[in-house]
């Protein structure tokens, strides 16, 4: 047998994924014709076995009765256990057709009128049983037929009353029943479009973000290397041909080959961010690189997350490399502190331990309101990578007073 489904096709099992609303519309067409079957099987069997006056053959009577019990929960169980099949839709079908062909054998004439009797409910039954699993198109001529079958026997039963009232009520079942169910199979497949386009657009938004996040990566790793080397060149900071110049343009390519293996391992085989390592060395390591600006150094010995000492040594990297391009000769410290000492504002607040680096110079100073939103230095790489990891950078400068920066990340582990 074909099983058969509220949208007229084969179950998917993947339903549930793709197509929510259809996957519990399905269900309901299911679960609820199965019991729809089997209470109005046993209670019609109930109610038939009540009156067997003539013109009722007893005989008959019984043998439809237990063939109709036998027929409900065999329809119950395979309905509730593989779902609604076109197969046994038509069987239920053919043996209504049949009861009612046989009215004038099966319903005692004092029970017929008033469309009460036993068989005026199996009808009925039968073609909303219909209507949930079949399309309209096979529905609607299987509850004409039905209608027609239940009007003549009627008719056969001399009562002609009853056939015609009846018979328009199953009419009426049968045109506003398949108009239900089209309209119910239509949201629901309405639902499940909007569901799918709801996805495609979270898709979109995610692959855009992540290609954003490329992009602004890609900027910091190209502004903290190249393009700080050539500042420092241009702004008469190195010397042309200097060793430093050298050394530092030597520095940079290392740095930028590093980032490209870093990322082809990432792809196939992702650092675990979550590793800790020792910031202050990964501090020491950074002012290594930058031996021309000779800081005074307090780092204190602090283990953060592998991500989160990349992101606090970039900061600190690029904070660095500004007061190489704008203020050569000043006077710098970098300070790391761990735990919630004086001043650290975010880990007070939390009530957790934080780390701060600090990175500050006596320089001519700047406004940072001023600088233009088209350089990375402060936005994508001191800001932009410190909000990422959930920290905050503080720049507090002005003109001709110096500049601190002031790195904070909180520690709500």
């Amino acid at each position: 047998m074909t099983s058969v489904t509220s949208l007229g096709t084969a179950p998917d099992h993947g339903a549930g994924e793709d197509r929510p609303a259809s996957a519990a519309l399905n269900q309901v067409f299911a679960i609820f014709p199965a019991l729809l079957r089997l209470t109005c099987g046993l209670a019609g069997a109930a109610v038939a076995l009540a009156v067997r006056t003539p013109p009722v053959s007893t005989a008959l009577l019984v043998g439809t009765v237990v063939v109709l019990t036998g027929w409900s929960l065999l329809f119950t169980a395979s309905t509730l256990g593989r779902g609604l099949t076109a197969g046994f839709i038509y069987v239920d079908l053919t043996l209504t057709i049949v009861c009612c062909l046989l009215i004038n054998r099966l319903v005692a004439a004092e029970v017929l009128p008033g469309e009460g009797s036993w068989l005026a409910i199996l009808a009925s039954t039968s073609i909303v049983v219909a209507h949930f699993g079949l399309p309209a198109s096979r529905s609607v001529p299987a509850g004409l037929v039905v209608t027609a079958a239940y009007a003549y026997g009627a008719h056969l039963a001399d009562n002609d009353t009853e056939a015609v009232s009846h018979g328009v009520t199953l009419l009426l079942q049968t045109v506003l029943g398949a108009g239900l169910a089209a309209l119910t199979r239509r949201s629901s497949r309405a639902a499940d479009e909007a569901f799918a386009d709801y996805q495609r657009a979270s898709r979109e938004v995610l692959i855009a973000r992540a290609a954003r996040a490329a992009e602004r990566r890609h900027n910091r790793d190209l502004h903290d290397t190249v393009l700080s080397t050539l500042t420092v060149v241009g702004l008469g900071g190195v010397a042309a041909g200097s060793p430093l110049l050298r050394a530092r343009a030597t520095a940079d390519l290392r740095t930028l080959a590093e980032l490209a293996s870093s990322r082809s391992r990432a792809l196939s085989a992702p650092p675990d961010p979550d590793v800790p390592v020792a910031l202050n060395d990964r501090l020491r390591a950074v002012l290594d690189r930058t031996p021309e600006l000779a800081p005074t150094v307090d780092l204190q010995p602090c283990a953060v997350p592998s991500a989160i000492a990349d992101a606090l040594a970039d900061s600190a990297t690029e904070a660095l490399s500004n007061v190489a391009r704008h203020a050569p000769g000043a006077a710098v410290s970098v300070r790391l502190t761990a735990g919630t000492g004086r001043g650290d504002r975010i880990g007070a607040a939390l009530g957790s331990p934080a780390v701060a680096v600090e990175v500050t110079d006596d320089g001519p100073g700047f406004d940072p309101l001023a600088v233009p939103l088209h350089r990375f230095g402060l936005r994508e790489s001191v800001h932009g990578r410190m909000a990422a990891i959930g920290g905050r950078a503080e720049v507090d400068s002005a003109p001709g007073r110096g500049t601190r920066v002031r790195l904070e990340w909180p520690d709500a582990r």
